[in-house]
């Protein structure tokens, strides 16, 4: 779930408008009588193991691409205090044109708790970022039956794939239906041609799918009565509110709640040019460079917080012609992350985050992570005068949590597709369309659009302190300007922790604890 959120990609993008036609509900595979249904309306894990060659190489038949039928396995999952039986659903949703020609296989994983009301019963439907994240991130880290050790001695590429039962799990109090976007897990485009793939690696058409994938599991296992659920993690912050709204307009699905984990809900911010992302960062900063002290809250940053909205944002604002200012922010800075003065005046105290992972401990040839900054790992070229480092905080994890994965999906849940498992497809994110001109993506329009709708609807905004992929104060700064209406029902919480701050106990704990809370009230 994890993301690696790119700067936007310059004007002249145009924003794909795509076409869905509804699979009918008696097999997932069986092609429909041609319908054009939820066109897009006008109007970030990111990250390695694929490559733009891969993407544009030309497609086999959709005959030789398409995904096994669905296996349904039952399980029993002894958890301390109870056991838990249900049944899992490894498979796959087809899309299909406004022609009724197949489009995509989009794999999804559900688990159903046995003897529940199944009209009453909760479904939370979940997916990771990207673009280009599988939906193992938050399904084998914080939320599925099963959980693979994420820190610690799991933090390392050879580190065990053996998945434990998961004590954390949400089984408990709501379905879980786990959705792999086209390029990530084992979803897939199945038709021939540059065009099929163009349809849903862009923001309308991806989120496009992804509702369409919700209503018709909803169909085709009986559960439209059912109250409804979503959860997005990194690039899901996108995702998430759009998604919600082409349910409530587009496909009469109401949904009673949002949860949304290490959220970016706004590019703007995130331009070269913004003094904002400074703002956003610097909380994190200061966390992590406390961190390495003695464990860290959020309540122990209040002062940083203060001084980043405040005297920070004044000094920002004035420029860097104003050396009185800008000495002094860049003491501050120097003061607050134990940098080195001189480096920071060179910077201005303008750090941006792989400047701040590379300086923050470059004296003993360290480099912090960026999904968790208070995780380092050595600088493969200490001396460059350039940055040439991955991540030791999530380029470690994706050996083991492919494979977990796919162990669980053939041996656990007897479903074997051909091809490889996606678990973080560079390839998604490079072809990505982001759209162009000058409104970069944000779902802050649709958050506002679904908390006036619906006024039962809650959101549930989870974030890391560490966090430098997605810092919380950035997040933290745009759900305030929200109105009052919408924020007596954003709950916002901050955990110790980076990205996937829920690969620590207590954070994981805190966060189910959370969204029990929601769904039971």
């Amino acid at each position: 779930m994890v993301t690696r959120l790119r700067m936007l990609r310059g004007a002249g993008l145009a924003l794909a408008v795509v076409a869905f036609a509804l699979a009918g509900p008696a097999r997932a595979d069986e092609p429909p009588q041609p319908r054009n249904e939820a066109a897009a309306p006008a109007g970030q894990k990111g990250g390695r193991g694929g490559s733009a060659q891969n993407a544009t190489q030309a497609s086999p038949s959709a005959s030789d691409r398409r995904l096994p039928g669905d296996s349904t396995t039952r399980q029993t999952l002894d958890l301390p205090g109870r056991t838990l039986r249900f049944a899992a659903t490894a498979g796959s949703i087809r899309v299909f044109d406004e022609k009724g020609e197949p489009l995509a296989d989009i794999a999804v994983t559900s688990y159903e708790l046995d003897g529940a009301d199944r009209a009453t019963r909760p479904v939370t439907f979940l997916f990771n970022g990207g673009p280009g994240a599988s939906s193992a991130w938050l399904q084998f880290g914080a939320v599925g039956p099963w959980r693979l050790p994420l820190d610690g001695e799991g933090l390392s590429p050879s580190a065990s794939p053996e998945v434990k039962p998961n004590a954390e799990t949400w089984l408990d109090f709501t379905d879980l239906v786990f959705i792999d976007p086209v390029g990530t897990g084992y979803s897939r485009v199945i038709a021939s041609g540059e065009d099929a793939r163009k349809r849903f690696y862009s923001v309308d058409g991806d989120v496009n799918s992804i509702a369409l994938v919700i209503r018709r599991w909803l169909e085709k296992h009986d559960r439209l009565t059912s109250p409804k659920y979503v959860t997005g993690e990194s690039y899901g912050g996108i995702r998430g509110p759009k998604v919600v709204r082409q349910l409530q307009i587009q496909h009469g699905v109401g949904v009673k709640g949002l949860i949304l984990v290490s959220p970016l809900l706004d590019f703007r911010e995130f331009s070269g040019s913004s003094l904002l992302q400074y703002v956003a960062t610097l909380p994190s900063y200061v966390a992590v460079a406390r961190e390495a002290r003695g464990p860290v809250k959020r309540a122990d940053l209040a002062d940083v917080e203060a001084y980043a909205r405040g005297e920070f944002l004044a000094d920002l604002v004035k420029g860097e012609a104003d050396k009185e200012a800008t000495n002094r922010l860049a003491d501050k800075v120097a003061e607050l992350t134990g940098i080195d003065q001189a480096v920071s005046r060179r910077l201005a105290g303008r750090f941006d985050v792989s400047e701040f992972r590379r300086e923050f401990d470059r004296k003993n040839g360290m480099v912090t992570g960026r999904y968790d900054g208070s995780v380092r790992g050595l600088d493969p070229y200490p001396d460059s005068s350039g940055s040439r480092f991955g991540d030791p905080s999530g380029d470690a994890l994706q050996a083991p949590l492919t494979s977990a994965a796919v162990d669980v999906l053939t041996r656990k849940l007897n479903w074997r597709p051909d091809g490889s498992y996606e678990v973080l497809n560079g390839a998604v994110e490079h072809n990505w369309n982001f759209g162009g001109g000058i409104n970069p993506p944000q779902s802050l329009s649709e958050l506002r659009q679904i908390l006036a709708t619906d006024a039962k609807l809650n959101v549930l905004v989870a974030h890391g302190l560490f966090d430098l992929a997605t810092p919380y104060f950035g997040t933290k700064r745009v759900l305030d300007q929200l109105p009052a209406f919408a924020t007596s029902r954003v709950k916002f919480v901050v955990y110790p922790g980076g990205h996937m701050f829920y690969s620590r106990d207590g954070s994981r704990q805190a966060l189910r604890g959370e969204v029990e809370a929601l769904i039971r009230e």
